[in-house]
């Protein structure tokens, strides 16, 4: 009796499938269930069932990271795979390395999920979109410097709006970095402080060239630009995820230039038609005015001579009033002099002198008491009809 250990068991079933040439390349149809993506790892692990049977599978980080679109529960994929054994618990399962949607292409697939994912966070809400500005003088664009659109751009933005400048941002569109590329060219353009609208697209292609267009870094790019967006990938039937999140999308880079800028030949009519509009506004106006002031002025004409003459007569009545009111204040001025006067001479000290009375002086200064008088003083008498020069020979004073 040969007995073996069950590690050795495992390891010799192990090595059977391993070394089995139709065991090591298998494609394997059916439904994901179980499913769990162990963040940390990387790692996927599921079961994938039919209506009688089921098999354990793992998916390793580095064949999990290739994949275009979220495994789910429920979905029906075809697995490249290799048959082998765990040896730990002896668990046969598949070892997948590739995984195809079935019936539905994997970036089909990739787009639908994404799509829910960011219209459910907001992204695509009409309340987001930002309105376009009517003339804008700088445009930025971020596309292939080589490709034709990036030319169709230029020369129907400077045939439209020559007064606008371009900023073509050299970007890559298509292939493994190109998502990269777009998204750090949206963040270069948004770093111009004058630009007023940004340009991304691409012409046409298959649905693998415009995968860069369908990706998340490139979605949230355009979402979070700070200028508005216009979307212009592919051609008229070509939808992307940034054609969703996107201010406003244009079915071709030609079409984008189109709606960017308006039409130079257009609006330099629009200005002459104002303009002439305008004229005959005011034109009309002025002479509406002119016949309104017509019937006003025969209305109510009046002669330059019956102005004068009306004038005249109310100068003459200020004239006299004036006369008036300045004779009564002269005489009013004379008859309070005169009181003045009639008192200021009844105070004066000749009034008192010709009363018999005189005024004595001694040198320039008046006498008023005995008291400034001495003996031997020579003093000037003053009375009414002239003077006496005396000397005081003596001084009584009344006690």
């Amino acid at each position: 009796m040969n007995v073996v250990s069950v590690s050795q068991l495992n390891r010799y079933i192990k090595a059977l499938a391993d070394e089995n040439k139709v065991l090591n390349s298998l494609y394997v149809r059916g439904e994901v269930s179980n499913f769990v993506n162990h963040y940390r790892s990387g790692h996927f692990y599921f079961t994938l069932k039919d209506e009688n049977s089921q098999i354990k599978a793992v998916m390793f980080k580095g064949f999990s990271q290739r994949l275009k679109f979220s495994l789910e529960n429920g979905m029906k994929i075809i697995c490249r795979a290799r048959l082998s054994v765990y040896e730990k618990d002896g668990t046969c399962q598949l070892y997948v390395e590739d995984i195809q949607p079935e019936g539905v292409g994997a970036l089909s697939i990739a787009f639908e999920q994404l799509k829910a994912k960011l219209s459910e966070e907001g992204l695509f809400d009409e309340s987001s979109k930002r309105k376009l500005p009517k003339y804008p003088s700088k445009i930025g664009v971020a596309t292939s410097d080589t490709g034709a659109a990036v030319e169709d751009i230029k020369n129907i933005l400077k045939r439209r709006w020559p007064l606008c400048e371009v900023i073509i941002c050299p970007t890559t569109v298509q292939g493994e970095n190109a998502s990269k590329d777009i998204v750090d060219s949206i963040d270069y353009l948004n770093q111009i402080d004058d630009i007023d609208l940004i340009i991304v697209g691409r012409g046409g292609g298959s649905a693998e060239d415009l995968q860069p267009f369908n990706t998340e870094e490139v979605a949230r790019a355009v979402y979070n630009s700070a200028k508005p967006v216009i979307s212009a990938v592919g051609h008229e039937t070509d939808f992307t995820i940034c054609d969703f999140v996107s201010d406003l999308r244009a079915p071709t880079p030609s079409a984008a230039a189109e709606i960017a800028v308006p039409d130079y030949i257009e609006e330099k009519s629009k200005i002459s038609y104002l303009e002439k509009r305008l004229l005959e506004i005011v034109t009309g106006r002025l002479e509406t005015e002119a016949l309104r002031l017509d019937r006003i002025t025969e209305k109510y004409i009046i002669s330059e001579e019956n102005i004068i003459s009306s004038r005249k007569e109310e100068l003459s009545i200020l004239e006299k009033c004036v006369s008036s009111l300045f004779e009564n204040y002269v005489n009013s001025q004379r008859n309070h002099l005169k009181l003045l006067a009639s008192g200021l001479d009844a105070l004066s000290p000749l009034k008192v002198i010709s009363r018999g009375y005189c005024a004595v002086q001694r040198k320039n200064d008046w006498i008023n008491s005995v008291n400034e008088l001495n003996k031997d003083d020579i003093i000037n008498l003053k009375m009414n009809n002239g003077s006496a020069v005396c000397t005081v020979n003596e001084v009584n004073i009344n006690e």
